[in-house]
């Protein structure tokens, strides 16, 4: 983090001089880089670790990850194209539901490595479009499983939800299946819950899987070779100290593969908010502190339109106050010490709130509110241009230590 503040200073003497609040991400391409090495490592010989795109596609992100990670999960044409701007060769797999022609068209010419089948039509649909290219398209069946499951943030499967073939439609889907040269079931995809933060629930989710998929290959005499248990491991957001014990994970996890892992299969891991949450950060200026009916509100230079992972999930995000110093203008400046403060942004919204009731020491206008925990599903999930406000600064520490700004194909600017 130490980094991270060097460059925010930086920044703040340069923003100073134009007299512009600072807003910007900021993103530890090394700790990035290192947080999911020392995963991949610690992983069984027989797993894989895809990076889940969607949380966070930026090309320094995935540049980063590279070469690294053993491939890459995605859920649109749009992110096959990023990935392979970067990675042409590397291992793709195409998730998520409603794929499109242009879509499953665009994945073949661009040679990923697997579709994830979601439905019955979406099996006809590859299957024509495989054979309209005088390809066999290896795919994996994704099964909504009945349950029961663990409890998680989310859920996709072990209830009605618009994801994978339902677990009792399944006998049909395969009997399809064999009817096309043109598709080959390599195995399955099983995700079906998200950020769990439970190592133990995921061992018992993972062994509820090997069993479902055992039983399968017995019954429909099946060969497999990829087991697919998406992510679903999760982010403390209430409590950073407290993370998904990964190393306790993948050391049970050995011999619970070794015990029940039918021969020759790979299992298949894609995480996306545990590889990147960690690595990014959210700075914005404090540009006034107001009082409504005893409730203390600082409002930042931005907001959920940058920033909406907070107000997705309900949760106040962990943040720090970083002091600035200086104070060029005539009028007071106004502070509060030891106060319960609620972090706001600037749209003409109540729902524009990143945190709730949270006490500081101090806090003052001109000071810069630090989210840490920011670089998944922040601001790759947001409404950019609601009330057309300007859009954040992209600033990335790179492995030499050295800082880049990134705001397009190439990397624009280097800082210092």
């Amino acid at each position: 983090m130490e980094k991270v503040i060097e460059l925010l200073h930086q920044r703040m003497r340069e923003h100073r001089q134009s007299d512009r609040p600072l807003c910007a991400f900021v993103y530890d391409l090394e700790h990035l880089r290192r947080h999911a090495a020392r995963r991949i490592d610690s992983l069984p010989p027989s797993c894989r670790l895809f990076y889940a795109v969607k949380a966070n596609s930026s090309r320094p992100i995935l540049e980063a990850l590279a070469g690294i990670v053993h491939g890459f999960e995605v859920a649109s044409l749009g992110e096959i194209e990023k990935v392979r701007a970067v990675a042409p060769d590397i291992p793709i797999i195409f998730g998520g539901p409603g794929k499109t022609r242009e879509e499953i068209e665009g994945a073949m010419r661009h040679n990923v490595s697997l579709i994830h089948v979601e439905s019955e039509h979406e099996l006809h649909k590859v299957a024509h479009i495989a054979a309209a290219r005088g390809i066999q398209m290896p795919v994996l069946l994704r099964v909504n499983l009945r349950g029961p499951l663990p409890q998680a943030t989310l859920a996709m499967a072990g209830r009605p939800t618009q994801f994978g073939i339902d677990e009792a439609s399944l006998p049909d889907v395969i009997r399809i299946a064999r009817q096309y040269e043109s598709v080959r079931i390599e195995g399955f995809h099983l995700h079906s819950i998200s950020n769990n933060l439970d190592h133990g629930q995921h061992l018992h989710l993972i062994d509820t899987y090997l069993d479902r998929l055992t039983g399968w290959i017995e019954q429909f005499g099946l060969t497999v070779t990829c087991l697919n248990v998406g992510g679903g491991i999760g982010v403390n957001y209430a409590d950073l100290g407290r993370q998904f014990r990964w190393n306790d994970f993948a050391a049970r996890l050995g011999p619970l593969l070794a015990a029940k892992c039918p021969p020759g299969v790979t299992v298949v891991f894609e995480c996306g908010r545990y590889l990147t949450a960690s690595c990014g950060y959210y700075a914005a200026e404090v540009i006034d502190l107001k009082e409504n009916h005893g409730k203390k509100y600082a409002v930042i230079r931005g907001g959920t339109h940058h920033f909406r992972l907070p107000a997705s999930w309900q949760h106040s995000h962990p943040f720090r106050i970083i002091p600035r110093e200086e104070w060029a203008y005539p009028y007071p400046r106004m502070e509060w010490t030891d106060a319960a403060i609620s972090v706001v942004g600037q749209l003409c919204t109540p729902k524009d709130v990143l945190a709730q009731d949270v006490p500081v020491p101090r806090v003052r206008i001109g000071d810069i509110v630090l989210f840490l925990y920011a670089g998944a599903y922040g601001w790759a999930i947001s409404h950019h241009n609601f009330l057309s406000h300007p859009h954040p600064e992209h600033l990335y520490i790179g492995e030499d230590g050295q800082a880049f700004a990134y705001g397009g194909a190439s990397r624009a600017e280097r800082l210092g």
